[in-house]
């Protein structure tokens, strides 16, 4: 049976999982479980970095510092996204309706089917990127610890992924391997959520230029036909109706991501920064190789959900522009001066490019991506 929505089965698995899908079951109580957690967990990340902090060792302070700063960066999308729950639930709604004309016109199936697939393709592709840095932060670095705990050093030394500050003493068998699986269970899930929300964008993006898709093609059918008044009115006006809903619906999407755009920008830039420095003290170091694996993988999946944002508010952009494009190259010049003029002031109103922007200050594009990485590295 073919899945008639964009949004994938892991990213539904992982709304459900924090308690934002519509009409859930225990999504409230699914939500204060997995944000007591992590404030918890946020908790003690603080007091440890308040105890160590100690301008003397800048790298450890860096290392537990960029990583804190993520969990707090996430747990901030998340609240945002808690917070529009009711633009997220139009949007969804929105979307089952999309696909309920598609079902109806079996002509605009084929183009959302291609765009549900591709859906599910760069879903699973960004949450095992997440995952897998989630991986290389705990049990690939608690490994290494221990193939250098062969080679004569201390067993006494071991530290867990996460730097805590615990009121009691956490390095003792079992207690040791029972905190480091709960540490790893939690890096793993809280990757896998951060790369929901991704990968959430981008299925919205791609419903959006779906759609764009099957107006373009409605474009044609006024192209390729020969003209009839009545039936190119009609077409025309389901033209219109069909583009204010686009317009709509990247209104509510910019909406639900504009202030996880500006916190993701601004917060990130902040992890980034910490991440490269300790990537760069600890060249040719000791701990060089642990470091490697561990800050490399987390810097590739934090500077990934800045390129995601931008490179989504790019695509948006660049097919909002195609709409204009379409009906230049129609045959609106054959029409009757009523109906053209109709169709000139779609191609005004799709000039003004739909976007998403970061707090509604600056446009997400290629371009600041490449700004914000020149900056960083500057």
């Amino acid at each position: 049976m073919k899945r008639t929505s964009t949004i994938s089965r892991p990213v539904e698995i992982g709304l459900r999982f924090i308690g934002m899908w519509p009409d859930s079951t225990y999504a409230t109580l699914y939500w204060l479980i997995y944000m007591a957690t992590m404030v918890l967990v946020q908790y003690y990340q603080y007091a440890y970095v308040l105890t160590h902090f100690d301008l003397s060792d800048i790298s450890l302070l860096m290392d537990c510092l960029g990583l804190t700063l993520a969990y707090t960066l996430a747990f901030l999308k998340l609240l945002a996204l808690w917070w529009n729950r009711r633009t997220f639930y139009y949007i969804v709604k929105a979307m089952d309706q999309d696909w309920k004309e598609c079902v109806i016109n079996d002509s605009y199936e084929s183009a959302m089917m291609a765009v549900a697939d591709l859906s599910r393709r760069c879903s699973n592709v960004m949450i095992s990127i997440n995952a897998l840095a989630a991986f290389f932060l705990s049990i690939g670095e608690h490994m290494l610890q221990s193939m250098g705990n062969v080679d004569g050093v201390d067993n006494n030394s071991r530290e867990l992924p996460i730097k805590m500050e615990f009121p009691f003493d956490v390095s003792e068998s079992p207690i040791f391997e029972c905190f480091l699986f709960g540490q790893f269970f939690y890096e793993l899930v809280l990757a896998s959520i951060v790369g929901m929300m991704n990968a959430l964008l981008v299925s919205l993006i791609l419903h959006v230029s779906g759609q764009i898709d099957i107006m373009r093609q409605n474009i044609n059918e006024i192209s390729n036909a020969k003209y009839n008044p009545s039936t190119s009115l009609a077409v025309i006006k389901n033209l219109i109706c069909k583009h204010q809903k686009i317009i709509t619906l990247s209104e509510h999407i910019e909406h639900l991501y504009t202030y996880i755009a500006l916190m993701q920008l601004l917060w990130n830039t902040l992890v980034i920064c910490c991440t490269g420095f300790v990537i760069v003290i600890t060249i040719g170091t000791d701990d060089s190789g642990t470091t490697s694996i561990k800050s490399v993988s987390f810097y590739i999946a934090i500077t990934l959900e800045v390129f995601i944002l931008c490179f989504a508010g790019e695509f948006l952009s660049a097919k909002s522009r195609s709409i204009s494009d379409a009906i230049y190259e129609s045959l609106w010049y054959d029409m009757p001066p009523t109906s053209s003029r109709i169709l000139l002031f779609v191609i005004l109103r799709s000039q003004k490019r739909l976007t998403i922007t970061a707090g509604k200050v600056v446009d997400l594009t290629l371009e600041g991506f490449t700004s914000v990485i020149y900056y960083i590295l500057l």
